[in-house]
Order: structure tokens, then sequence, then C-alpha cells
């Protein structure tokens, strides 16, 4: 009998004794421990810092017992391989908090009578901390040395005393504009942009717990870039360059104006020796250029930036060629000078023509018209000049009938060009 009530009060105080819970409500992770001695398990609370110094670590006891009670918390002290008192209250509370602590392993008893409760959890204030700097830069590249310390959460075997530690799995990554480029802790950045940017170094852990830190890389780079308008069209042909280049220093372009594609071939198939390609060199920051004659051409910018040290360049091509087309006259057969708004005048089209002649003859070969240029400066600019509006020279009406012309000029792909035939003038009052 005795026996009995022996095991019935074993089995009443182990009750008991499960009823005690550490928990943390404000830790940032949790983890369990793995004793390879101690035959039971306990709760690992982490706690995210970017201090070394802070304990910011927190617990709370809770109990299903009511009525007053004695809260006792002790800390492992590992040397001893014994836990020592920390905090001890009396109160008929059902919780017991205490907080600002240190790492360590931390055990609540809580005694009621002849009723004992036991629990006990690890408590890791884990800081992290991450630095960095530019270390090298250049026009090639720079590199960005990181720096990174971590704390080493460390247990003990509640038997053996043995250390232990607590898996983090720390890493670390760069950041540009919240974006991953690299896992490193030293990055190395080829083609660095023209722009100043910030990237952030990160180091992090399996947890959650993370330290950053900004670096600021200062460019002394240039992005050479530029468009030009329009890309094709007649000779003569005006282009506008816009120079939309970064981080170039004012006054600092070369602007590279290649031969006509085809002259450039003609030239290299004659000889084994290196072709000059470049037609000349300007320096402005944004020319504009006329390129006079027919042909197919290539533009490079050269733009830089002048540090205190360092002078680096960029080269931007053209993604196309600029088109100056060949040069061509078409002439209508006909047209009706009737005031009527419509095909009243007979217009002489040309394209990337140099010089052009333009003559109209009445039947009995007598002259009604006449045009000529040495020096045409596009068809636009000067075919309100060249079209016959139907009158004798600028005078009278001509007569209804049939009419010949003759058109000949050079064009500005050294080809000369002509046109002659009839045309037939229809009027319904003279």
């Amino acid at each position: 009998m005795k026996r009995s009530l022996f095991i019935v009060t074993i089995l009443v105080f182990s009750f008991y004794a499960l009823q005690a819970q550490i928990t943390s409500p404000g830790a940032n992770a949790t983890d369990v421990t793995q004793y390879p001695v101690f035959p039971e398990t306990d709760d690992i609370f982490i706690f995210c810092s970017n201090d070394s110094s802070a304990e910011v670590g927190a617990l709370t006891a809770t109990t299903a017992l009511s009525g007053t009670k004695n809260w006792l918390w002790e800390k492992y002290d590992e040397t001893a391989g014994a836990f020592d008192l920390q905090y001890q209250e009396t109160t008929d509370a059902a919780s017991s908090q205490i907080s600002a602590l240190a790492d360590g392993c931390y055990r609540i008893t809580i005694t009621q009578g002849a009723t004992t409760e036991v629990d006990r959890a690890w408590v890791f204030n884990n800081w992290m901390y991450a630095g960095g700097e530019v270390a090298v830069s250049d026009c090639e590249h720079f590199v960005m040395n990181g720096e990174m310390k971590s704390a080493v959460l460390t247990y003990y075997d509640l038997s053996s005393n043995a250390p232990l530690f607590v898996n983090k799995d720390v890493q670390v990554e760069w950041l540009e504009n919240g974006d991953r480029i690299a896992s490193v802790i030293n990055l190395t950045v080829y083609d660095p942009p023209a722009e100043n940017t910030n990237y952030t170094l990160r180091v992090y852990d399996k947890f959650d717990c993370d330290a950053q830190a900004t670096v600021l890389y200062e460019s002394i780079v240039a992005k050479a870039s530029f468009t030009a308008n329009p890309m094709s069209g007649e000779a003569p042909l005006e282009v506008t360059f816009t120079n939309n280049s970064e981080n170039a220093t004012a006054g600092y372009y070369e602007w590279f104006f290649y031969r006509d594609l085809d002259a450039i071939k003609l030239d290299a198939e004659g000889t084994e020796n290196p072709v000059d390609s470049i037609d000349f060199v300007a320096y402005d920051d944004a020319p504009v250029y006329t390129y006079e004659n027919s042909g197919t051409y290539m533009v490079r910018l050269v733009s830089k930036h002048l540090s205190d040290t360092l002078t680096c360049a960029d080269t931007a091509y053209m993604e196309d060629y600029i088109v100056v087309d060949t040069s061509f006259i078409a002439v209508p057969n006909v047209f009706t000078p009737n005031g009527d708004g419509v095909n009243d005048e007979f217009v002489v089209q040309f394209w990337s023509m140099q010089s052009i002649e333009i003559s109209i003859f009445n039947r009995w070969g007598k002259r009604v018209h006449y045009w000529k240029s040495g020096d045409v400066r596009g068809f636009d600019d000067a075919y309100i000049e060249t079209v016959w509006d139907g009158r004798i020279m600028g005078g009278r009406y001509a007569s209804p009938g049939v009419y010949y012309y003759d058109v000949v000029g050079h064009g500005r792909d050294g080809e000369k060009r002509k046109k002659h035939g009839f045309v037939h003038l229809f009027r319904n009052k003279d």
C-alpha cells in the first residue's frame, strides 16, 4: 500500500512539472537544443540586434497553478556547470517575466507547497554587423570590400557541459536598387555606372536577423550615347545630333564622321594597308552636320569624364547608318493649269541633285519655261521656283497642246541625270 502511494505521488509531481512553460512573445525566431547527453530538449529564443552589447532578451513563465506561489529564476553558469540565482518573487499571478537578458540558459522553478514546476529556455542576442567601402575605382571596374561580424551562439549540454553551437547559416548579398547582384563579401563591378550609385551589403541568417551597410560609389566614368535626326533623306541632308551622354565633362566630346561606306570598301579592295575611314572629327557638344553627297554614313561619339586622377572615355556608335539617297529625276506627262487647285503646275521632281537645268519648248521649238541652278539645296527648297504654271516665261497663258521638256543635271552621287519627253497641257479656258 505504501508502495502504491509512492507511485501515485511521483505521477502527480510529473503532471504538475509539465505545466510550467517559458515563452518569449518578443523573440524574432526560435530553435531547439540538440543535447548529445542531457536527455531533454529546451527551446532557444533568438533576438535580432545590430548592437553587440545589447541585451534585449526577455522571457515569460506561465503556470496553471492558482494562488500564491514562488517564482525562482536561475541562469546557467557554464564555468561552474550549475544554475545561479537570477531573480525571485512570490506572487499569486499566473506569470512572471524577466527582461534585458544576456545570452544563456534560464530556468524557472515554480513552487507551491509540495508542487514544483520547472522549465528551461536559452536566450541569444543575435547581433550582426555589416560594413563596406569602395577600395578600388578606375575606368574599367571598381571593388567594394565588405566586412561582416556575427554573434556566435554557444549553448552547453546540461549534463556534460560540452559547448554546442546554433547553426545560423550566415550569408551575405550585395543589392542594387533592392535587387541582388552578388553573394560574395568582396564585390568587383565591371562596366561601372555613369551615375553615383548606392549599393547595400546585407548580412543575414536563417533566423531572418540581418545587418545592412550602404556603400556609395561615386562615378568617374561617362556613358556615351546620342541620336541623329533625320536618319535618311535627299542630299544635302542636314542632320542634328543630340548628345545623350551621361556624366561626361562638357567640352570633352569627339565626333568621328566616317566617309561613305561604299567609298571605304572600294579603297580597301585595292590595298592591304589600313584605309582611312574618317572624313573629319568635330568637338562640339551637339553638332549639326550637312551631308552634301549621297552615300551611307556612320558616326562615332567618344565622351570623356575628367576626374582628379583619371580621364575615362566611352564610345558609342549609331545602331543604323545614315542613308543619303541617290539622285533621280521624275517628270509628269500631263498637267491642267485651270485654276481648280488640282494638278495646276508642271512639277519636275528631283532628289539629291547638285545641279539641274529645266527647259520646256512648244511645238515650234520656242522655249516657254526655263530654270537652272548649280547648287541645288534640296527639292523642298527649290521646287517652287522650278515649276511651270502654264504661262509663257511667266507671262500670258500658253495654249493647250503638247510641249517638249528637257531636264539635265548632276546628282550628288556623281551621276549625270537627264530626262526628256512630251507633256500634255490641258486647259478649260485660255
